[in-house]
C-alpha cells in the first residue's frame, strides 16, 4: 500500500522496516511503530491516512504475536538497547570509513540510516544529548558526501563544520543500503539514489565535533570489516585479535554502598541500562566495553554518581 502523501516523513522509516523484515525483526518492529506514533501526529483524519494507519497497528499486532518470546518486545529497556546498538554501530562503520577516507554509497546509506534508527529510539521517550549529537551528524554526513560524489568533488574526511548545513528530508534510497548478515558483516547492496540540498561550505570544526565520542554500549562487533569486503570464491578466515585486560577501577574494588547514598527509580534504570550494554556487549566479546559498562553501573549503584 502506498504512503499517502501527508505521511511523507516517515516513508523512509518504513522502507527501513521493509528492509529488516527478516534480517532483524526487532528493527522492523520498532521502525514501525515509529512511523504508526509520528503518522498519529502527523494526519490520522483522513480516510488514505487512517487506512494507512490501521493497516500499520495490523502488521505491529501481528509481529507483537510472533515476537511474544523476544525480550527485545516484551521488555522495553532491552528493546531499547537493541535499537541503540543497532544504531550506533552503523554510525561507527560510516564514520570509520569516512575518517579513514572510504566514500561510497553504502557509507552514506549507513550514516542515513543510522539517524532514521536514532529518530525510532524516541518511541523509549526523549533522545539523549549523545544520540541527538549523532543523529544530527550522521544525517548531515550523508548529505555532504552524497553530494560531493554527485558533483564530482572529494569530501573532507572526518568530522568537519556545520555552518550553512541543509539537508532534506527526503534523502534516502530506493531500496537497501548495507545490510548486516547475522555475524554482523556488512554486505553490498544496490544502487544508492536520492535528492538533496546542497549542504553550505564547510567551516572549522566546532568542539562538538571534532572527536565523535560514541556512547558506551555502542560497540562494533569484532567481525566488523573496516573496509567492504571484495568479491572472491575463497571463504574469509577470521584472524584471531589479541586481547588485553581492561583496567579496573581501584575506587571500585570496595563495592560496598557509601553511607546515606539514596538511589532515584531514575539511578536504577540507568544502571540497568549499563549491564544490559554489558550483556549486549559480550555477545560480541568485547570484553572491555562490558567492563566499562559494568563499573558505570557498579559506581551509580554505589555512590549515587556517574
Amino acid at each position: 500500500m502506498a504512503i499517502p502523501g501527508q505521511l511523507k516523513a516517515i516513508q523512509h522509516h518504513i522502507r527501513t522496516a521493509q528492509e529488516h523484515e527478516k534480517r532483524d525483526p526487532v528493527v522492523a518492529y520498532y521502525c514501525r511503530l515509529y512511523a504508526m506514533q509520528t503518522g498519529m501526529k502527523l494526519d490520522s483524519k483522513t480516510p488514505e491516512c487512517r487506512k494507512f494507519l490501521m493497516k500499520l497497528m495490523d502488521q505491529l499486532e501481528m509481529m507483537k504475536k510472533e515476537l511474544t518470546d523476544n525480550e527485545s518486545i516484551t521488555q522495553e529497556l532491552v528493546g531499547h538497547a537493541h535499537i541503540e546498538n543497532y544504531a550506533l554501530k552503523m554510525f561507527l562503520y560510516a564514520d570509520n570509513e569516512d575518517r579513514s577516507g572510504r566514500f561510497h554509497k553504502n557509507m552514506i546509506k549507513s550514516f542515513y540510516t543510522a539517524s532514521l534508527l536514532l529518530d525510532v529510539l524516541s518511541v523509549f521517550g526523549e533522545l539523549s544529548e549523545e544520540n541527538i549529537q549523532h543523529r544530527k551528524y550522521a544525517r548531515w554526513k550523508a548529505t555532504y558526501i552524497h553530494n560531493c560524489l554527485k558533483n564530482g568533488e572529494v569530501p573532507q574526511a572526518g568530522p568537519i563544520g556545520m555552518e550553512g548545513e541543509a539537508y532534506d528530508d527526503e534523502f534516502g534510497a530506493e531500496g537497501g543500503g548495507p545490510s548486516l548478515d547475522p555475524q554482523g558483516s556488512l554486505q553490498p547492496q544496490p544502487s544508492f539514489r536520492g535528492g538533496v540540498a546542497e549542504p553550505g561550505p564547510a567551516a572549522m570544526p566546532p568542539p562538538n565535533y571534532n572527536n565523535i565520542q560514541i556512547p558506551p554500549g555502542s560497540h562494533a562487533p569484532a567481525n566488523t570489516p573496516a573496509e567492504l569486503p571484495r568479491p572472491t570464491g575463497e571463504p574469509v578466515k577470521p584472524v584471531p585479535v589479541p586481547r588485553t585486560m581492561p583496567v579496573v577501577d581501584p575506587s571500585l574494588v570496595n563495592t560496598n554502598q557509601e553511607g546515606d547514598v539514596r538511589l532515584t527509580p531514575e539511578d536504577f534504570t540507568r544502571a540497568q541500562k549499563y549491564c544490559k550494554y554489558a550483556g549486549s556487549a559480550l555477545q560480541y566479546e568485547d570484553v572491555s566495553t562490558a567492563v566499562l559498562n559494568l563499573q558505570k553501573a557498579l559506581k551509580l549503584l554505589t555512590t549515587g554518581k556517574e
